[in-house]
């Protein structure tokens, strides 16, 4: 079984963890009640989706 003949340097060790960072999550905001939405998604306050009503979402009293 091979085994690392030097310790890996913090540098290098950080350029291969570089690329492990989650992406930031995009959202707009919705065109009906402004809350924001992930992209092609129904709003979840309102219920629309490309200007149209979608789901019933039950107002809370």
């Amino acid at each position: 079984m091979g085994l690392p003949k030097r310790k890996t340097s913090q540098s290098k060790r950080n350029q291969r963890r570089a690329h492990d960072a989650l992406p930031i999550v995009q959202t707009m905001t919705c065109a009906n009640c402004g809350d924001p939405v992930l992209s092609h998604r129904i709003c979840a306050t309102c219920g629309f989706y490309r200007g149209r009503q979608v789901i019933a979402v039950a107002e809370e009293a």
